[in-house]
């Protein structure tokens, strides 16, 4: 097997069992916020969008800078620092006594995390250009299928054991990780006395550049959009006249259906746009996933959410990969990291905004208008694709 297959085949072993982990949290957050003392709901919503939000504001300054750390020591080395800085984070945050300890703890997970973006330029700097539409696609498809057990998982374990043993729980799988990429991952391509850039180069370069903007830019919206309703869908199933013992549970059951989609649109758009450019892909997905999340609005029971929650997987696991690969086929091998990291920063961004507006409009507007206001956001990207991005 040629090298960028196998170190592909090993770290989207070791995302998919890191992002088992991190989404393992996602169903029970906004419980665990209401069993620290916040319990009246426009408090939960908008303390939820806070901690969901906490990692991202810290990330957001850091991404870069591990990103060019990652260009100069390697991009393996980032992924290492990463994954037990997450482990760290999780341990902390499971001995949180109020929800101000749970932000701290969730401050210190941003400041310590950056695993997705590194693994990401450890595979793009290490895969033949032509084949890394293909493997960020591939390498996404772990995102999801961790996203597709890590809520299901956590959900289950959090009504049966509480919610405290997950976050230990996710921690040991986490460190697990970790050796696996310690002593299978190798970074055999890295190549020594290349020229490396600084942070602030990578933000100029990709800000002086129209199709990395532009993509950048989308990158921020789609994230956004995505995290918009993350702090509250625990909550809105909870209006689905779902039972309070089971309600982690289905809400994980429902964020993994989505994740099962995801996981096999995100290789199968990767091939598609080998055939029909990144552009028409992108518009058909984000129209799709538009349409999707505005028709949670009107659903009124968890069965009826279902083939909705399908087809929303199917659109939604085309967009970061493909933005990502658009921006990936950009520049060059030694930027690639740097320029990634920065790109990195919009899509953090994106989730650092998205949960404390979309708080802030479940407790003021309601929770069904923010799936509405969720759906104009991605017609919104559709619409820049148009006009805006060229193959």
């Amino acid at each position: 097997m040629v090298f960028w297959k196998k170190n592909l085949i090993i770290v989207w072993i070791c995302q998919f069992f890191a992002m088992v982990g991190m989404s393992a949290v996602v169903p029970f957050l906004p419980l665990f916020v209401r069993q620290l003392g916040v319990t009246e709901l426009k408090e939960t919503a908008m303390w939820s969008g806070f901690v969901f939000a906490g990692p991202f504001f810290i990330s957001f300054f850091l991404a870069p800078v591990w990103g060019s750390l990652g260009d100069k020591h390697g991009r393996k080395i980032m992924t290492l620092r990463a994954v037990f800085g997450l482990a760290i984070a999780q341990i902390i945050i499971g001995f949180s006594q109020n929800v101000t300890h749970l932000f701290l703890g969730r401050l210190l997970q941003g400041a310590l995390s950056g695993f997705l973006p590194a693994a990401m330029a450890l595979i793009a700097s290490n895969t033949p250009e032509n084949k890394t539409g293909y493997a960020l696609g591939l390498l996404q498809s772990s995102t999801a299928a961790g996203t597709v057990l890590g809520p299901l998982i956590g959900g289950v374990i959090s009504d049966l054991f509480g919610y405290r043993f997950v976050f230990f729980s996710v921690a040991i799988l986490l460190f697990f990780t970790g050796i696996l990429l310690l002593v299978f991952v190798k970074e055999e391509n890295r190549v020594d006395g290349i020229q490396t850039y600084t942070f602030l180069e990578n933000w100029k370069y990709l800000l002086n550049k129209k199709v990395l903007k532009i993509s950048a830019i989308m990158i921020t919206l789609t994230a956004l959009g995505f995290s918009f309703i993350r702090p509250i869908f625990v909550l809105y199933v909870e209006t689905l006249n779902v039972s309070s013992k089971l309600l982690p549970t289905i809400t994980g059951a429902l964020y993994s259906i989505m994740g099962i989609t995801s996981t096999f649109s995100a290789a199968w758009w990767g091939k598609r746009v080998e055939k029909k450019g990144i552009k028409k892909n992108l518009l058909v997905a984000t129209i799709i996933t538009g349409i999707m999340y505005a028709l949670h609005s009107v659903v009124n029971n968890p069965i009826t959410l279902i083939p909705v929650r399908i087809f929303l997987g199917f659109g939604f696991g085309a967009l970061l990969p493909l933005l990502f690969t658009s921006i990936s086929n950009s520049v060059s091998y030694e930027r690639k990291g740097g320029v990634l990291g920065v790109a990195s920063s919009f899509q953090i961004f994106g989730n650092m905004i998205g949960p404390i507006i979309g708080g802030y409009a479940a407790g003021f507007l309601g929770i069904k208008t923010s799936f509405v206001l969720t759906g104009l956001i991605f017609l919104l990207i559709a619409s820049i694709i148009f006009t805006k991005l060229k193959d």
